[in-house]
């Protein structure tokens, strides 16, 4: 527990924070004592008697090899919450991404998402693909092709459609199509696609009047008809290089680490779905607050963006002395252009 700081205690300590966040360096007293020097003359003993009361509190430490400070997780964590203010984005940024994010929501505009915040953050940008399986189900149609072809148009909500082919080895009749198409609209209409999913076949099955070897094609089909879309592809990554420039990890075990987390999808996608609040404000995991052994050296911010009546994640993982005041205003920028686009369709 940290008690109240006086004003002198929460300038030096954020003034840590900035220095060591600009520099990568331990912090000491006498480059605090200029830095400072505008607001306070303060001799730098004077300053280190302050240090080491922020260090009793263990929101700064002490390295081995150094007579700097650098920020705890403790430190980061009372920084965030109490001392942060956002920063505001440039017109520049802002112009650039809504520029570069294209207005017909699709899964290009998340790649491109993802590849924007890489850019612009300077960090590991992840973004996860939408839950497919909480999006609404409007209407499905039943398209004769050929004989013994037939095509399935699925239409969901924020204007997405699936098409699938069905071969059949049987002669499709269209008017039983029609009758099909209209009467499973009735049961499905307006519902999830996973509960579409679960039940379809008890749904399909009080037709089977209609017609007996349709009907059970549909069944066989299930899977194939109401496949999600991104289940072979459920996030992009971009920036992996920018990690690799941080003097953090110029160690290769630390290295190693990030190699074993991009390679492993599940341990992110875990994560996401762990801190899926359905909230669209910015959320910050800092060290070991992120429960993950490969991740005790970073910080987290995740976000989550509406695609519909689905919703997905966006999330920045850089190294704990990560610029919070700028990626949370960037972050939560990209999630309400996204939210925004799905708003549109």
């Amino acid at each position: 527990m940290v008690r109240d700081l006086n004003q002198r205690e929460i300038d030096i300590l954020r003034t840590i924070i900035h220095l060591y966040i600009l520099n990568a360096t331990p912090v000491g007293s006498r480059s605090l004592s200029k830095y400072l020097e505008g607001d306070y003359k303060l001799s730098p003993a004077t300053i280190r008697n302050v240090m080491a009361d922020l260090e009793e509190m263990e929101l700064i430490s002490h390295p081995h090899t150094s007579a700097g400070r650098v920020p705890t997780d403790k430190g980061y964590r009372f920084y965030v919450d109490s001392l942060m203010k956002r920063e505001v984005l440039s017109h520049k940024e802002m112009e650039t991404l809504r520029k570069s994010l294209n207005p017909n929501l699709s899964d290009d505009i998340l790649k491109d998402a993802s590849k924007l915040l890489g850019m612009l953050s300077k960090y590991l940008s992840i973004v996860e693909l939408p839950h497919f399986n909480d999006l609404i189900v409007f209407r499905i149609e039943l398209i004769y092709v050929t004989s013994n072809r037939l095509l399935v148009v699925l239409a969901l909500d924020s204007n997405i459609v699936r098409t699938v082919t069905l071969e059949v080895n049987f002669e499709v009749n269209e008017k039983n199509l029609d009758e099909l198409s209209r009467l499973i609209n009735e049961k499905i209409s307006g519902k999830p696609l996973k509960y579409i999913r679960d039940n379809f076949k008890d749904i399909i099955t009080e037709y089977n009047y209609v017609d007996a070897p349709l009907i059970r094609l549909f069944i066989d089909s299930i899977d194939k008809v109401f496949k999600n879309p991104y289940q072979s592809d459920r996030i992009h990554i971009s920036g992996t290089q920018n990690l690799l420039n941080y003097p953090e990890f110029e160690d290769l075990d630390k290295v190693r680490s990030v190699i074993e987390l991009i390679e492993n999808e599940d341990i992110i996608i875990h994560l996401f779905d762990t801190y899926d609040t359905g909230e669209k404000s910015p959320q910050i995991l800092i060290g070991k607050e992120i429960n993950n052994k490969f991740l005790e050296d970073y910080s987290v911010v995740i976000s989550n963006y509406k695609y519909g009546s689905a919703s997905g994640s966006i999330g920045l993982i850089g190294p704990k002395r990560m610029n919070y005041s700028k990626i949370t205003s960037l972050i939560q920028y990209v999630t309400d252009i996204l939210s925004e686009v799905s708003e549109k369709h």
